[in-house]
């Protein structure tokens, strides 16, 4: 190459250079301040894509909580806040349409903030707000079409959770309600069923108007839950315990049903129950308030009765008393300078411990109770605890209540904490009541507390064993104990969820009913009380019940309990299990009157 041509490009690559240079530095320097400012002006924004939820369903793959589009007319806040009036005028025409106020829709779109009071937004400003749901069609079709009246409008179809047994196992169900937050089944398993949300980065302008979409992840759907529930059983159980307390005129009540052998729930049924479409459209604080959201199955707590005798029979073993022995059943068993009586002050005569079961002796326990106490040992509440008593059982559903199984730790306890109030209404009575008997028995009992001090004596060990004085369990935790008994021994931690699955079908994960423990009785005395328990329904207490029921195909096992309240009703009980030993079903009535009937 000659040295001409070098020169020559040489000068061309300097040249290329100096431009280069020239136009950086232009760009730079000279015009920075307006390229920064263009830079500044246009902003990524991130607004969350909420996935549809996953469903809840029964045993069978039937249906219980799942989900429907409906329409939804939401408004753009952004776009509104472009309009030469700030979007006053088009939300009153949207107010028209809608039936609602427009100032009702100007709160529902504002964004929250330190001094913006409810209702207001909390989402995104860059997301469309929902200001009414489940509009009928026309009204939606309306909206949409009048595109020039409504700016910033729009109505797009969005899932809403529906449950197709209404008010059936509500409790259990639950609900995911964005203020009220979650419960049951829904809170539990939320991180499963909620799926992943997507995301969508938009770009702003300075005045805050979206002028693109830079790149869109769609949200990934959440999980199926199937339950050990089955809705059959669970329609049997709410009808039948309708009919229950419609008959007997209790105030509430639940039915347990699980498997015996592996702590699956099949259903639990509580009243007084709502239908859970009533979130459907949210609720004010008002009706939140009304809501019997209690469930009766797992939060409630009653006496027990002599379904706890089962216990108290175990224990009594544990103790060194013969199951083979006979023993005297009178009217009354004195302890201390208190008669306690025989239920109708009946005179049984002498009986076996498996008679004291199926006749449900209670002055027999009393006598076991008495005794143990006197020798200073702790037997019945020991054994109490050991059958899952007085904690809960770990169920798979939030706000369980653990029971009660007094003692003299925490009778003395309950003494320090009250003895102020207690020993001033021994003194003063309870004037306030214009119920006379019940003052008079409540100041008799504030006057025996307060000279007590708190003291364990034998008439609190009497009442504890046939599951009265303090003693306190809920139907679950009872179904618990007979499903123990009646497989053998083995405590479990009952399931409601049985398996997740992915929305393809495929199984994410298996959820198996922990082991919680074995019951403190031998192998002899659970075959025992399997045993006697079969008498009850045949020749026992539970016979008037079952007359004519056909015990050659279902051998039912069972327990009835009655336990008192000063002023109300008895609380009505049977515990049961069947056949051999597949389904343990436990139902209460609240004032349901006598378990044997």
């Amino acid at each position: 190459m000659s040295r001409a041509r070098l020169f020559v490009l040489r000068l061309a690559v300097v040249a290329m250079l100096a431009t280069l240079v020239g136009r950086l530095w232009y760009l730079q320097v000279a015009d920075g301040d307006r390229y920064v400012q263009a830079a500044a002006d246009v902003r990524i924004r991130t607004v969350a894509l909420p996935p549809i939820r996953g469903r809840i369903v029964d045993v069978a793959g039937r249906p219980l909580v799942t989900n429907r589009t409906r329409p939804v007319v939401t408004v753009d806040g952004v776009a509104l806040a472009h309009q030469p009036d700030g979007g006053r005028a088009v939300l009153e025409r949207l107010g028209e349409v809608l039936g609602q106020p427009s100032r009702q829709l100007a709160e529902k779109v504002r964004p929250c903030g330190p001094r913006v009071p409810q209702p207001c937004w909390r989402g995104s400003p860059y997301e469309p707000v929902p200001v009414a749901e489940g509009v009928e069609a026309p009204v939606a079709l309306q909206i949409s079409e009048r595109r020039q009246d409504f700016p910033g409008v729009s109505t797009e179809l969005r899932p809403v959770r529906v449950y197709p047994l209404g008010p059936a196992a509500a409790h259990t169900l639950g609900y995911a309600q964005g203020a009220q937050g979650r419960d049951g089944l829904e809170a539990v398993y939320d991180r499963r069923l909620a799926g992943t949300p997507g995301r969508r980065d938009v770009a702003v302008d300075n005045t805050g108007k979206v002028t693109r979409t830079v790149r869109e992840t769609p949200p990934v759907p959440g999980n199926t839950l199937v339950t050990s529930v089955d809705a059959r059983i669970q329609a049997i159980a709410e009808q039948a315990l309708g009919r229950a307390l419609s008959r007997s005129g209790g105030t509430s009540g639940a039915a347990v049903v699980l498997e015996s052998r592996t702590g699956r729930v099949t259903a639990l049924a509580g009243r007084p129950a709502y239908d859970p479409s009533v979130w459907t459209d949210g609720v004010t604080a008002r009706e939140y308030a009304r809501l019997p959201l209690l469930s009766q199955a797992v939060q409630g707590q009653w006496a027990p009765g002599s379904t706890w005798k089962v216990a108290s029979t175990a224990a009594a073993a544990a103790a060194g008393y013969p199951l083979g022995a006979t023993y005297d059943c009178p009217a009354g068993y004195r302890v201390g300078d208190r008669v306690f009586g025989n239920f109708g002050d009946a005179d049984l005569s002498r009986m076996t411990m498996h008679g004291a079961l199926v006749r449900s002796c209670d002055t027999i326990f009393y006598r076991f109770a008495d005794e143990l106490w006197r020798r200073g040992s702790d037997a019945l509440q020991q054994t109490a605890r050991g059958f899952g008593f007085g904690r809960p059982t770990g169920v798979d559903l939030p706000g369980e209540a653990a029971g009660a199984v007094p003692d003299a730790a925490s009778k003395q306890a309950q003494w320090r904490a009250t003895r102020q109030e207690t020993c001033r209404r021994a003194g003063s009575g309870y004037p306030e009541l214009a119920d006379r008997e019940r003052a008079a028995y409540l100041t008799a009992v504030a006057r025996e507390n307060c000279r007590g001090a708190g003291v364990w004596r034998g008439g609190d060990a009497a009442n504890v064993s046939i599951g009265q004085g303090g003693v306190l369990v809920t139907p679950l935790q009872l179904a618990r104990a007979y499903a123990a008994i009646a497989n053998g021994g083995t405590l479990h931690s009952p399931r409601v969820g049985l398996r997740i699955e992915r929305p393809d079908g495929t199984t994410a994960e298996t959820i198996t009913p922990p082991v919680a423990g074995r019951l403190p009785a031998s192998a002899e005395t659970l075959r025992f009380l399997r045993q006697a328990l079969a008498e009850v329904p045949r020749s026992g207490t539970a016979e008037g019940a079952f007359e004519g029921f056909p015990f050659d195909e279902i051998a039912v096992a069972g327990k009835t309990g009655t336990a008192e309240a000063f002023g109300r009703r008895d609380t009505s009980w049977f515990a049961s299990f069947a056949p051999d030993p597949a389904y343990t079903v436990v139902v209460v009535l609240s004032e349901g009157g006598r378990g044997a009937e």
